[in-house]
């Protein structure tokens, strides 16, 4: 586990990539903003290393590795004003062999893979064009609102061993990513530092901590990659939800699960005027919406850099209503919503073409990745008690 830094509690709070000048604030005071370190929390000095000292780590012939220059002069919004989107390192990249080499020969060879191979970027992972996305989206933000914080920050949430960070750094600089705030707890959860951070969505390879997320609250979803590549736009950030134990709570699911169709569409039809109860991520759709208006004001809703859809398997006639008069009692909207009556979401999800989609359902998840799609499950409500996915253990220092 790395060496914290003996200048305060809060180094494993503020991880950066280090440029001079990026943040108003000084690194100390970057600190304090952060330094109150959940309680549940052990270890705190040991989970990261400090600002100053990663910044020193990434040094190379004397320059300092910082963000490219064309975007030097950007500043990191203050977390009470931003959209935080935490992504674990295997969300973000790929690390299938340096997780081969943790399962096979333990952690001390991984480490030293990781040293050996620091100026090597990580490839691309099933989240990077989703950041990528959320980049371009900030970028039209500071055309238009210079002076504004409501953008999205990006954090790096993993467990990993503080050594990679060296590596994570270089490979978020190769790909011109704007990614300040790391958080790197050697093989500890992250789990309790996400209300810290202020997270808004929490994106992970890894379903248990997923899990752990929904438990305390916090939007998060485990994220696949798709089975092939499907080009996406470079310009627009598309997110497709799922409707029921998604942006809306499981309590329909739970009729049809327990007394089927039939009842389900009596139910509907009896409470369509009753609006929903809320899910894990209807924040984030909310979130999302917030930005939107900010473009809509401008005279920009069609060429809006923002999308968003509703796939949902409930048929428009039998059902729909509820759910469209849930979303206008809650002042959102999607613009677009897709009733599929039980058909299979992924080629619809083919022809959106979203940076990610997200369902409780792992047979609609499978279907989006066949078809090209980036899909993250949301293990929330009564479908995870019928069938829980499985998936391979991932390594510790890997997430």
């Amino acid at each position: 586990m790395g060496q914290a830094s003996e200048k305060g509690p809060w180094v494993s709070e503020c991880v950066g990539t280090a440029r001079q000048g990026a943040c108003r604030a000084s690194p100390l005071e970057q600190g304090r903003m952060w330094g109150q370190l959940p309680g549940q929390c052990s270890h705190p000095k040991e989970a990261g290393l400090s600002w100053w000292g990663l910044a020193a780590a990434s040094k190379q012939g004397g320059r300092q590795r910082g963000l490219p220059p064309s975007l030097t002069l950007c500043t990191q919004p203050k977390p009470e004003n931003a959209i935080t989107i935490a992504v674990s390192s295997r969300a973000l990249f790929r690390m299938e062999e340096e997780q081969k080499i943790y399962n096979e020969q333990g952690v001390e060879a991984y480490v030293k893979y990781q040293l050996d191979h620091e100026n090597e970027p990580f490839l691309p992972g099933a989240a990077f064009p989703f950041v990528k996305a959320l980049e371009a989206v900030n970028t039209q933000l500071r055309e238009l609102y210079p002076d504004s914080e409501e953008l999205f920050d990006i954090v790096l949430m993993t467990n990993n061993h503080a050594q990679v960070g060296v590596r994570l750094i270089n490979s978020i600089n190769h790909y011109d990513l704007f990614i300040e705030r790391f958080c790197m707890t050697g093989g500890n959860s992250p789990i309790c530092y996400l209300k810290a951070y202020h997270t808004n969505l929490y994106l992970s390879s890894d379903a248990e901590k997923v899990s752990g997320a929904i438990e305390e609250g916090i939007a998060a979803a485990t994220i696949f990659s798709p089975s092939k590549d499907l080009e996406v736009s470079e310009n627009q950030l598309r997110v497709a939800f799922d409707g029921d134990a998604v942006l809306f709570s499981d309590e329909s699911e739970q009729i049809v699960k327990a007394h089927g169709l039939d009842m389900f569409f009596e139910h509907e039809k009896a409470h369509e005027n009753k609006p929903l109860a809320q899910g894990p991520l209807k924040g984030f759709l909310e979130a999302l919406g917030k930005l939107q208006k900010k473009f809509y004001s401008k005279g920009l809703r069609m060429e809006c850099p923002i999308r968003t859809y509703l796939v949902t398997a409930r048929s428009a006639a039998s059902s729909g209503a509820r759910a469209l008069k849930t979303l206008r009692s809650w002042g959102l909207e999607t613009d677009e919503a897709l009733f599929l009556a039980g058909a299979p979401k992924g080629p619809l999800l083919k022809k959106i073409r979203p940076h990610i989609f997200f369902d409780d359902q792992m047979f609609h998840v499978e279907g989006a990745k066949e078809m090209g799609t980036v899909a993250a499950h949301v293990p929330y409500g009564v479908a995870q008690k019928h069938k829980r996915p499985a998936q391979e253990k991932q390594p510790q220092n890997s997430k």
